[in-house]
């Protein structure tokens, strides 16, 4: 259960200025219980559909108390069932107008019914070719040119890790200004070069002997890929002298 600041305003609360949380205190809510979640992926799923947080005047969110736990919702749907985030849309909007639905599975099919799929690890969410097609609504021709300029890799079995949607839905919406996916393999690149970076870090502690160590490693690398996305974030706006709400 995600815990919010008191005097946090609920679903159906009118709520106060002192009741809204700006995202950076999000941000630290939800860590508690998502590690990996930014800035960026919150800002994501609200321009996905899946939260709809208040603006001051000035632009800046403000988001209520159930506003965090509709993102708990959103992030846990994602992280243990594998969800594209077009099937979790339509499955909270059912919640919500009350009707009562089974969460959705997201697998192969066996005589018309669903079977769930176990990851080949607890961390290992995954989505089938036609299931990112369907959620970041682009075409067959689409995907393979991004996969031609390494914007998405398959996995070996054919399916793709799931935070390929927030990579998919980030090229579609920065298509919208113009930018194409070839202009795009400058920013690839370079989070090639810091996967390496961090990669070289852990690296001793992936190959010790003890058991122990080699689970920090996970740990370690989650923690320095936070570093870096936040780094990275800081030197696009510097460089571009502008400050993100």
């Amino acid at each position: 259960m995600l815990r919010t600041p008191s005097g946090g305003a609920g679903h159906g609360t009118a709520a106060t200025d002192s009741g809204l949380m700006s995202i950076g205190t999000v941000l630290n809510v939800l860590r508690d219980e998502f590690p990996e979640v930014t800035i960026s992926k919150i800002r994501f799923l609200e321009a996905e559909g899946l939260i709809e947080p208040q603006r001051t005047p000035s632009g800046y969110r403000k988001f209520s108390a159930h506003d965090v736990e509709r993102l708990g919702h959103v992030l846990r749907m994602q992280r243990d069932h594998y969800l594209p985030l077009k099937v979790i849309r339509e499955h909270l909007e059912a919640v919500e107008r009350g009707e009562a639905v089974q969460l959705p599975v997201v697998g192969r099919q066996r005589d018309g019914e669903p079977v769930a799929e176990a990851p080949e690890a607890p961390t290992a969410a995954r989505i089938g070719r036609a299931e990112l097609l369907a959620a970041a609504g682009i075409d067959e021709q689409e995907l393979k040119e991004w996969e031609s300029y390494g914007l998405l890799t398959p996995l070996e079995e054919g399916a793709y890790d799931a935070e390929a949607v927030t990579v998919a839905s980030l090229v579609v919406e920065l298509g919208r200004f113009g930018i194409e996916p070839r202009h795009l393999r400058a920013m690839k690149a370079a989070a090639d070069r810091e996967a390496g970076l961090v990669d070289q870090v852990v690296a001793p502690l992936r190959r010790h002997r003890n058991p122990q160590t080699r689970a920090h490693a996970e740990a370690r690398t989650k923690e320095l890929a936070g570093l870096t996305v936040r780094l990275h974030a800081a030197l696009v706006q510097t460089a571009l002298g502008v400050r993100l709400p």
